[in-house]
């Protein structure tokens, strides 16, 4: 089965489009004030509008209250909630959506509880723990602490370029690659040729 991969942070239309046409499965839309890559409602709506089908749009909350979620959900449709905070499992599922839930991985953390704890969840996304940023830090963790097996698939994140995906697939077997600095000109701007360069190495990893 392919590996499937999602861009996130995305603020531009353009973008959106851009990332679609070189292949990606979701584009991420990121709703949290202190993100560089935070998006405003009115341009998330533009955005999904301008999506054809089949491409999921992931809309990503840090520790939002339910009525912030709501008012997201109001105006943008959006496919999957990806949780990226300290969600306990009842506040991810509330919204009758599908969720990914994010764990930042350092040397301590217990995947196998998390994916025991966040069963309904439709993967873990896994990021680099980075203290004081809950997410998007551009850098790589230690593949090595992903148990071979978990109950639930696997999104991998964290600092994947278009230079270490194709070996981050061949070690880690993910189901999907999640990237958002590594194919971006600025933050919050993506580099169409950097999308391209990404894709081709999930195209690679597959040789």
């Amino acid at each position: 089965m392919r590996t499937r991969v999602k861009i996130c942070g995305i603020t531009r239309v353009e973008d959106a489009l851009a990332a679609v046409e070189h292949g990606c499965d979701a584009i991420g839309l990121v709703f949290y004030g202190p993100s560089p890559r935070n998006v405003e409602v009115e341009r998330a709506r533009e955005i999904v509008a301008a999506l054809p089908p089949f491409v999921t749009s992931v809309g990503l909350f840090v520790d939002a209250s339910q009525s912030e979620i709501e008012a997201v959900l109001t105006h943008v449709r959006l496919d999957l909630l990806q949780f990226h905070g300290d969600e306990a499992p009842a506040a991810c599922h509330r919204y009758g959506l599908p969720y990914l839930k994010a764990v930042r991985i350092r040397h301590e953390t217990n995947l196998l509880q998390y994916a025991t704890q966040y069963s309904d969840a439709r993967a873990l996304l896994l990021d680099a723990y980075l203290p004081g940023v809950a997410g998007g830090t551009g850098q790589v963790f230690d593949w090595g602490l992903i148990p071979a097996q978990l109950s639930v698939p696997i999104v991998l994140a964290g600092g994947l370029t278009p230079d270490n995906v194709a070996n981050a697939i061949r070690q880690v077997r993910p189901y999907a690659v999640d990237v958002s600095g590594g194919v971006e000109e600025t933050k919050g701007i993506k580099d169409v040729a950097k999308i391209a360069a990404f894709m081709q190495g999930v195209h690679d990893a597959a040789l």
